[in-house]
């Protein structure tokens, strides 16, 4: 199902697992590898996230929490345990499909506006329902959804949660406070200005990430790819943040429809503690799809690679 990196078993790393076998490699998160392992009493195969005890800040007793605090939810993979060894920790977790980016290679870097459009509103339904929760993802990016494929399903889901975060202080009943000064978090690429200037992150910045997101499925690639090699490591994120500001959302979107560019302005223009306007923007994006004369149908541009990849 998913798109392997290779057939690396965790024993490489992370020594035996009772109770399953044939373990490889699917892919690695923001704080763990994560591997596909079949459970030797049912037969039924899981994804494994595991996390070195070794590491210097433990992340993933924090993830399987929110996890644990968003379910049930259709879009986000059910998690079952939370377990230590003397060498790792575990979390044990639904197995899906394989990610956007995966199938944006298939596709040979280009969505179409139809696919484009689809997701984009599969992916506000997500983020609303996460905010709504009180919790931010802070690391939106293409790697970070998956696809289940199976009988054409087509069912987007969100993962990775090491750098979620609460906006909201639910102790004081109030947002978080605004803050300059924070480590970068999250995907260079992908991160809002905000979090490329060290500040303090809000609903606005996952709503930002989600149009770099989409102006990358659009276009194949974003103006800002490659600055990373030829910046130094001291002003990387600054240079990144400056090349994203000189460019308006018009000129972002520049041939595309003026729905995204004003998506992205929206989003840039959204108080720190504001609540984004989800349902008005599905619906501008919705509009659109029907304007296109689309027809929704659940099909999408892998559909005609997916024997490919299961």
């Amino acid at each position: 199902m998913f798109g392997l990196m290779n057939r690396e078993s965790c024993q490489d790393e992370y020594g035996p697992l009772e109770n399953y076998h044939n373990l490889y490699k699917i892919g690695s998160g923001t704080f763990g590898d994560i591997f596909i392992v079949e459970n030797i009493k049912n037969r039924k195969r899981f994804a494994l996230k595991l996390e070195q005890k070794a590491i210097r800040l433990s992340q993933l007793h924090f993830e399987f929490m929110v996890y644990s605090n968003l379910a049930p939810y259709h879009g986000i993979p059910r998690v079952y345990s939370f377990f230590s060894k003397p060498k790792f920790n575990a979390m044990l977790m639904d197995m899906q499909g394989p990610s956007l980016e995966c199938l944006f290679v298939l596709c040979k870097n280009r969505f179409t506006m139809k696919t484009v459009l689809m997701l984009a509103v599969h992916v506000l339904h997500h983020l609303e329902y996460i905010h709504s929760k009180g919790y931010l993802h802070r690391d939106i990016k293409p790697d970070n959804f998956l696809i289940d494929v199976d009988n054409n399903m087509n069912q987007l889901y969100i993962i990775d949660f090491g750098l979620s975060k609460r906006y909201y202080d639910v102790s004081q009943m109030k947002h978080i406070p605004f803050k300059v000064g924070c480590n970068m978090t999250g995907t260079a690429r992908f991160a809002s200005i905000n979090a490329l200037r060290g500040h303090e992150l809000s609903r606005r910045d996952d709503m930002e990430s989600l149009g770099y997101m989409l102006l990358y499925f659009l276009n194949g690639s974003l103006p800002w790819q490659g600055l990373m090699q030829r910046c130094s490591q001291d002003n990387k994120y600054e240079i990144i943040a400056e090349t994203k500001e000189s460019l308006s959302p018009m000129q972002l979107f520049q041939g595309h429809p003026k729905e995204f560019s004003l998506y992205l302005q929206q989003c840039r223009e959204l108080p720190f503690d504001a609540k984004p306007a989800y349902e008005a923007m599905r619906s501008m994006f919705c509009n659109l799809f029907k304007n296109l004369k689309y027809v929704n149908d659940n099909i999408f541009d892998w559909d005609e690679q997916k024997k490919t990849i299961i």
